[in-house]
């Protein structure tokens, strides 16, 4: 009988040990998931730059420098151009690549003034024109999409191409705006943040108010807001990290440091487009595009968890001369990450426009 207790023991040591192991490999990979970032960076020779431009701002960008085509790649709401890093491994293949800071985002100018869609439009087409000096495709991502679409119309000649990436086409200028997820799990807390005495710091407030826990995790979200407190007030200076769920949750978080959340109140009242139209600035570009949505989905709610419906998406692409619409199998947003085959085709695809 003693022999069989002490292989038992020995049994669940074991598998304990392996809990712990597992657990513990779990905990590091997600609070270093960045380091795949950097190392990315780090492999292909990117370089990060900074030009000032005769107005005084500062646009901080990323070069991976080659004699092929040049690719300007515009992040999205509450990103850096690093976030592309994983993605610029394959295209520097075929791409001279600059990714930029936008303006409230990274190492850019924070200054609310430029907050705004023709804004920080006006100034990439200035570097395009005088940083890049070439024909050039721009890439955005979600708003940084439309800022693309936008360069696409009013850029010039050195625009010869453009890929709109899940951009919030229409909702943004409120078309059922408040019916969107961006709305809900970002801006209008962002705003309700801004009006607050800031005790709590942001990622912390963010958590415990964001769209995301409270469809998929209510019953834990707080305590999870309670460790980001924790971990903010014991780390003052650096991103907040949680190991014990998966980074795909929180790994933004990582770029909040650097973001300005009075760029998110020009989506929460409507005034980033600065009165321009998304129906005019589609209808204005004469370069070839792609359009790439993520595949509608809407939660029980009637709340859309996508950047925007398929009627919007197929609205924008009519109002473009030269458009393709792919749509992706599901509602991720961050297509370059989730489908980075289709990411890059549809970049690839762009490189005879840019002879």
């Amino acid at each position: 009988m003693k022999k069989v207790l002490k292989i038992i023991g020995i049994v669940l040591l074991v598998l304990v040990l392996a809990v712990l192991v597992f657990f513990g490999i779990f905990w590091y990979r997600n609070v270093h998931w960045f380091d795949r970032y950097e190392n990315a960076l780090k492999k292909i020779g990117a370089e990060e730059k900074q030009t000032v431009l005769p107005n005084g701002r500062t646009i901080n960008y990323g070069e991976v420098k080659n004699d092929r085509p040049a690719l300007l790649l515009i992040h999205g709401q509450g990103g850096i151009w690093e976030s592309y890093a994983l993605v610029m491994q394959e295209l520097c293949k075929n791409w001279h690549i600059y990714a930029v800071d936008v303006y409230g985002h990274g190492e850019s100018s924070h200054d609310s003034s430029l907050y705004y869609l023709n804004v920080n439009g006006d100034d990439l087409v200035w570097f395009i024109d005088n940083v890049i000096g070439e024909k050039t495709v721009v890439a955005g991502h979600s708003n940084g999409a439309i800022t693309a679409a936008y360069i696409a119309a009013y850029g010039g000649k050195n625009v010869s191409g453009a890929i709109l990436e899940d951009p919030p086409i229409f909702n943004t200028e409120g078309d059922n705006w408040e019916n969107f997820f961006a709305y809900h799990d970002s801006f209008k807390t962002i705003h309700e943040y801004n009006q607050t005495d800031k005790s709590e710091c942001w990622e912390s407030y963010y958590l415990r108010h964001c769209y995301w826990g409270k469809l998929f995790m209510k019953d834990s979200i707080s305590k999870i807001a309670d460790y980001a407190q924790k971990y903010h007030d014991k780390h003052p200076g650096e991103p907040v990290k949680i190991g014990f769920i998966p980074s795909s949750a929180w790994g933004t978080l990582q770029y909040q440091m650097q973001y300005d959340l009075e760029y998110g109140e020009k989506f929460y009242d409507l005034t980033w487009n600065n009165g321009f139209s998304h129906t005019q600035i589609l209808s204005d570009i004469k370069v070839p595009c792609v359009f790439l949505h993520a595949k509608e989905s809407i939660s029980d709610d009637g709340v859309y968890l996508c950047a925007s419906s398929k009627e919007q998406a197929e609205r924008a692409v009519s109002c473009i001369e030269n458009c393709r619409l792919i749509e992706t199998t599901t509602s991720d947003h961050s297509i370059h990450d989730v489908h980075k085959d289709i990411y890059i085709a549809a970049v690839n695809s762009m490189l005879s426009s840019n002879q």
